[in-house]
């Protein structure tokens, strides 16, 4: 465990290793949202490569249609498990994220459902600069932005816009796409109170 009494990453590898999922998120009609707008901002922006951090299960990827894409994640069970699926697929790859930076920058740098899991603020702050120096040309987040605590210990919510603006003064956000089914508490299953945020680099 950490000092804040967490541990992010081996809360995921224990996920995985018991046989859950990376979550609701990325099943049924909020992975197919998700899916639509990436597949036709990777097609209308001429994306060639992109860079997942956080690929967690692969349920998501699997509704995608990216030209080259790499795959990074915290859990070496989730590595496994998409190796696995995607074994006859050229166009993929994955690593761990201690590789990470062996990578050259991608086209664009995704983060799906995964900035409101990171709750160690030092993680945190790891995981934003890599994301966006991953990145060549634009970083898609999809995430909540706001701070605030959250009862489930794995979820913190937090205000990642504002620190991208104090930190990261190359990349602007030029885009917020609404999800169509917000967060209700009494139908958690397929409802979310993550958006699409698309920064572009200057």
């Amino acid at each position: 465990m950490t000092a804040q009494g967490f541990d992010s990453a081996a809360y995921w590898e224990h996920r995985y290793l018991k046989g859950q999922d990376s979550g609701d998120g990325s099943y049924g009609r909020l992975a197919q949202f998700k899916a639509t707008f990436l597949n036709q901002f990777v097609l209308t922006n001429r994306v060639g490569s992109v860079i997942e951090l956080g690929c967690g299960d692969g349920a998501q990827l699997a509704l995608s249609a990216y030209p080259q894409y790499i795959g990074v994640d915290v859990s070496s069970v989730a590595l496994e498990m998409c190796r696995a699926s995607f074994r006859e697929d050229y166009t993929k790859c994955f690593i761990s994220y201690t590789l990470l930076h062996e990578m050259p920058p991608q086209d664009l740098a995704l983060s799906l459902d995964v900035i409101f899991h990171l709750v160690e603020d030092g993680v945190f702050e790891r995981y934003m600069r890599d994301l966006f120096s991953s990145s060549a040309r634009y970083a898609i987040i999809y995430s909540s932005d706001r701070d605030e605590a959250a009862p489930e210990p794995h979820v913190r919510h937090r205000n990642f816009t504002t620190w991208v603006a104090n930190n990261l003064r190359e990349w602007t956000l030029s885009h917020i796409e609404t999800n169509p089914f917000p967060e209700r508490g009494y139908h958690t299953e397929d409802t979310s109170f993550a958006h699409f945020f698309v920064y572009h680099k200057a």
